[in-house]
């Protein structure tokens, strides 16, 4: 019997796919596109990842591992057997997954932020570097925001292959390792370093946005998980197939 949802007035349609990149009895992962939620919050319900993919398969016991922004694109992993739920949640929670992410950015000089801490590593060359600062993200507020503190936020950053497209306009790409999951981290690290993400309308400052307007998705893309499988044991990697 396919499950009954509630209904969310002028809720506008996502017209972009989920793509099921793997499948087996106990996980799907899939390929999120921009603009579709995880999971329903607000005004977004049957235009999210789970609410199809519980209408694709008729299986409403599927729950995320793990959640990504809305305006996030990439891969992201469902637990569709209820008794393992916990073992793959785990993984996200005991940071036992490695995540790489891609972003577009411009091509500025980096500056220090005000708060937190930039690391080096490759010195004296400016990239990669690592990003520590404590974030913080209060229930009502849009944007989360860096204060004095214990470090809870860390991200290593790198620079990627640029195509001269992209390098024409003033922009390059940049790898994303985060070591921990706060709200908004890697678009509040880029942010904090000059380097905003293109297409954020967050930060620096809260745009209002359309929803029915597709055209200027966040440039930001969970390319890859890894981990070791619970269940099985395996080494299981996943790539997202979005292109800049």
């Amino acid at each position: 019997m396919q499950p009954k949802h509630r209904y969310v007035l002028d809720e506008p349609e996502v017209p972009f796919d989920l793509t099921i990149l793997y499948e087996d009895n106990n996980i799907i992962v899939v390929d999120k596109p921009h603009f579709l939620a995880t999971t329903p919050r607000g005004m977004w319900y049957r235009q999210t990842a789970l609410v199809r993919l519980r209408e694709r398969f008729r299986e409403p016991q599927i729950t995320p591992a793990h959640r990504l922004d809305r305006q996030t694109a990439g891969v992201v992993l469902f637990v569709r057997n209820p008794k393992l739920r916990r073992d793959y949640q785990m993984l996200f929670q005991e940071h036992r997954v490695e995540k790489t992410y891609e972003c577009i950015a411009q091509t500025l000089p980096i500056i220090r932020p005000k708060t937190g801490t930039i690391e080096r590593l490759d010195p004296p060359s400016v990239f990669p570097l690592r990003r520590r600062s404590h974030i913080v993200k209060d229930r009502g507020r849009l944007q989360a925001y860096e204060i004095p503190g214990m470090i809870n936020a860390e991200t290593v950053i790198e620079l990627g292959d640029t195509n001269a497209e992209i390098a024409a306009r003033g922009y390059r790409r940049y790898i994303l390792h985060p070591k921990t999951g706060k709200t908004h981290q890697l678009r509040v690290h880029m942010n904090s370093l000059g380097l905003p993400i293109k297409g954020d309308d967050l930060y620096p400052i809260i745009i209002e946005p359309d929803y029915a307007d597709f055209s200027n998705p966040l440039q930001l893309v969970a390319r890859s998980l890894s981990f070791i499988d619970p269940v099985s044991h395996r080494s299981m990697s996943f790539t997202s197939n979005f292109r800049f």
